[in-house]
């Protein structure tokens, strides 16, 4: 059994420790494999016009290594999940469609804008891996004349008399991201459809958002043969995914296209959500879609970490399947964004200098996803241990992980019960720690 431990101000970032035994009647986190939960798909992170941008900006050997990072499956994180921007979203250089002026027969349409530096950056990840990732797609705003206030920023709503013109414009996209090799797999309907942001957004009621998937959206999939196509609804807070969810896919019709629900991190950390919604419609999937630290770059933040950990526990113990984080990599100013909306990213990249920085988040998302495979199952487990946030899963070959996050400043000592197989260890203060290695109930 193997246990790795990133720690602050020790030194260690995800780092292979002997384990330490617990002392004698120390409080247990006992794992079982027979209770099992969803099938969990991976992590991975956006491929935004920024992050593509200023990855090309770096010289050869940073863009070999931030793809062994991210991508590599034996040497960095193994991402398997992507998500791409439909046109601009904030983290573009400048807003943008694929439409020449007001053309709702989308004779002018083109993405070869793409061609740039995202489409070869995805290309780039997915050779690295050494198969196709899975991407997810979503929209920021329709074309500025679909909407009642012509302008893609400042929220809006996409005019009835549209709908049709704008689901053949989303099936184009799908289509012809396709035809250059970007394997796109799900569909949101529009990122944060309840926020009216300063730059590209449209708004749309849970209603409005219903009508648009089943009168326009859903039925343009359909008859473009895109029925593999899983379409996603959201796309939002957790403060108000019940209220919107609920409603979308209390329709019947609606509901029928639907794959799943996509969520994000902002305003609101009430993880149970999801497994209310679960329950309410065990058919259909969560995924999270994006989380960022925003206010700019935070060089060496601990406490950015800790965050990215407690989200991932938290969704994932409550039956979200896949993690997507915002920007792979951002540059040294936290951009670029066309609307200043300045953020952090896992890795920071100093295009003057061409050196990287490497932030602790990007550790302790290594905590999850070096660890916890595609296609393993979330695990049942129970915890004497209420300081520890704990996460459970078994991988596909039969391995088990456990993934605890001590935010104390005190050192937490437990003893780990998995299948009835004991041992123990100590999470020093401020720490998170992945043991593996556990295969079918016995240690190796």
């Amino acid at each position: 059994m193997k246990m790795y431990l990133s720690a602050k101000d020790t030194g260690y970032l995800h780092s292979e420790v002997r384990m330490s035994g617990a002392p004698t009647g120390a409080p247990a986190v006992e794992a079982d494999s027979g209770t099992v939960y969803q099938t969990l798909l991976g992590f991975g992170g956006a491929f935004t016009e920024a992050a593509a941008v200023t990855f090309a900006k770096m010289g050869a050997a940073n863009q070999g290594r931030i793809l062994e990072m991210y991508f590599d499956r034996e040497k960095g994180l193994g991402y398997a999940l992507g998500r791409i921007a439909i046109a601009s979203s904030d983290f573009a250089e400048g807003m943008y469609d694929y439409l020449d002026g007001e053309d709702p027969a989308l004779k002018s349409f083109d993405i070869s804008r793409e061609e740039r530096a995202v489409f070869p950056m995805i290309r780039a990840a997915m050779k690295k891996r050494g198969e196709p990732l899975r991407m997810l797609a979503a929209p920021w705003s329709p074309p500025a004349f679909m909407k009642d206030t012509k302008t893609r920023k400042h929220g809006g709503r996409l005019m009835p008399e549209f709908y049709c013109a704008y689901a053949r414009y989303l099936v184009r996209y799908i289509v012809e991201a396709r035809e250059s090799a970007i394997p796109v797999e799900w569909l949101s309907v529009q990122n944060e459809p309840d926020a009216k942001q300063t730059w590209d957004s449209c708004l749309y009621t849970a209603g409005e958002e219903r009508d648009f998937v089943k009168s326009a959206l859903g039925p343009a999939l359909r008859d473009a043969g895109l029925d593999d196509m899983k379409l996603l609804i959201h796309d939002h807070n957790r403060d108000i995914l019940l209220e919107r969810a609920l409603c979308i896919l209390g329709d019947p019709e609606a509901a029928g296209f639907i794959w799943g629900t996509a969520i994000h991190w902002y305003l609101c950390e009430e993880f149970g959500e999801s497994t209310k919604l679960h329950e309410a419609h065990p058919d259909k999937h969560i995924l999270f879609t994006e989380g960022c630290v925003e206010g700019g770059p935070a060089p060496g933040s601990w406490e950015n970490g800790e965050r990215y950990a407690r989200n991932i526990i938290g969704d994932l113990n409550n039956w979200v399947e896949g993690w997507v984080d915002w920007n792979l990599v951002l540059d040294a100013q936290g951009g670029p964004n066309h609307a200043g909306n300045l953020c952090c990213a896992p890795i920071l990249c100093d295009t003057e200098t061409d050196a990287l920085t490497i932030n602790p988040s990007y550790h302790f998302i290594g905590h999850f996803a070096k660890h916890i495979k595609p296609g393993a199952k979330r695990i049942a487990h129970l915890s004497g241990v209420p300081a520890l946030k704990t996460l459970t899963a078994q991988n596909p070959d039969g391995s088990i992980v456990l993934v605890a996050l001590n935010e104390t400043d005190m050192a937490q000592p437990f003893s780990m019960s998995i299948d009835g197989v004991r041992a123990g260890a100590e999470l020093p203060p401020r720490s998170i720690a992945t043991v593996s290695g556990v295969s079918r109930g016995r240690f190796s």
